[in-house]
């Protein structure tokens, strides 16, 4: 495999006051400039989308909106960003947080959703999903109702060798518990990987 390096990244925020900042990621100094601007205008989109989400989830006003990023994975000509934002509104019982991700294949030039990580007519999302339902019973994970199936689009990052699927607060579980969060590893499901995407590529020995 040849020796790629780890994407340069700095940070940026927009602030409108001492408890209202976003900090967001910008890449830079890359040789495909066109993909560059690609990866920051999406990655203003994904904090945009999730700022205009929590203000407009809630008719009262923002006391305190909290953004922030993680990179998850920059190796491998994979790069793999999760957004999170945390927002107060006046008088709510608490605060509401989102997560989305964004994964890049650095080598096709382009963003990735979860059905381009798996060979054409593979059922993936049968395949995560019994793999999900058998850590929530051995994890023991209290559920707000049953788990039938992920959603065929469903939130995901990429760490390492590690396919991490996840869901948003309330959505399978009660509050209390934070965001559900399901790691697998590229090997346990490498018979339907894309060998030639971003799992393919994690998934090398080298």
């Amino acid at each position: 495999m040849p020796i790629s390096f780890p994407v340069p990244i700095r940070t940026l925020k927009v602030t409108s006051g001492p408890k209202k900042t976003v900090h967001y990621p910008q890449v830079f100094g890359m040789q495909n400039h066109n993909l560059e601007r690609r990866i920051n205008a999406a990655a203003v989109r994904q904090t945009q989308q999730l700022i205009d989400q929590q203000v407009g989830n809630m008719p009262s006003t923002v006391e305190e909106m909290i953004g922030y990023y993680e990179i998850k994975n920059n190796q491998r000509q994979v790069l793999s960003l999760s957004f999170s934002n945390y927002t107060y509104h006046y008088r709510a019982a608490h605060g509401m947080t989102y997560i989305k991700s964004l994964t890049f294949d650095l080598e096709k030039g382009r963003l990735f959703e979860l059905k381009d990580l798996f060979k054409p007519g593979s059922d993936y999302v049968q395949r995560l999903s019994a793999i999900i339902q058998a850590q929530i019973r051995q994890r023991d994970i209290q559920l707000i109702s049953d788990f039938t199936a992920i959603q065929p689009n469903q939130d995901f990052y990429i760490a390492d060798k590690s396919l991490v699927v996840y869901f948003q607060l309330y959505d399978i579980t009660p509050y209390v518990f934070g965001f559900p969060m399901f790691p697998i590893s590229v090997y346990e499901i490498q018979d339907i990987i894309e060998e030639n995407g971003p799992l393919g590529r994690m998934a090398e020995n080298n």
